[in-house]
């Protein structure tokens, strides 16, 4: 009988166990709330790096200098790649459309499609040249072409011991003359978090 009553009081550990896991609560936050849950790199981060950082880029000499040779124009970017160096998983993504449209926002700099997004669209003006009527297809040679182009990474550096940790984050942008190959700008971003359990 005591053997039963244990089996008896472990079934119901577990299966109370379950229930109380499986009461999840979920609800909605303004999307510009700071949550950080883990530490790890987040949609805040990204979101206040690419406000920060392209603030920084167009307002420097480089842009100046720019306009005044080129009559008034603004320049035209591509962003490139950023890559993850750091000890997590990053997905790129979120942060370059973060970059892309923070400089579409300020208008002080053109942004042109590069890599992947470019090669569908020339896919598509390929289709058009078959498909569409003389008037409304686009032609090929007509593309605007880059002036500069955007690059960088993000790093990360971790400092643990026991339950403590910290963990710093150093975003790195280079923007680059596409003529010239001159690097015009560097900027730097750095995140520290303190986590402690």
């Amino acid at each position: 009988m005591r053997i039963f009553s244990i089996k008896t009081f472990i079934l119901l550990l577990v299966l109370g166990t379950t229930i109380a896991s499986c009461n999840r609560k979920v609800s909605r936050v303004d999307v510009n709330e700071q949550i950080d849950l883990s530490g790890k790199w987040n949609d805040t981060d990204a979101r206040l790096t690419a406000e920060k950082m392209t603030k920084q880029m167009t307002s420097e000499q480089w842009l100046v200098d720019f306009m005044q040779a080129h009559g008034g124009n603004k320049p035209v970017m591509i962003v490139g790649f950023v890559t993850n160096n750091t000890h997590e998983h990053i997905e790129s993504e979120p942060f370059i459309k973060d970059i892309e449209r923070e400089l579409i926002l300020q208008q002080k700099v053109r942004i042109v499609q590069g890599g992947k997004k470019r090669e569908q669209i020339r896919l598509e003006r390929a289709d058009q040249q078959e498909n569409s009527s003389v008037s409304t297809m686009k032609k090929f040679g007509l593309e605007i072409g880059a002036d500069f182009m955007l690059q960088g990474s993000i790093s990360s550096i971790v400092d643990q011991i026991n339950k403590k940790r910290v963990v710093l984050f150093q975003v790195n942008l280079e923007l680059t003359n596409m003529q010239t190959n001159e690097t015009v700008w560097i900027g730097q971003e750095k995140i520290k978090k303190f986590i402690k359990r």
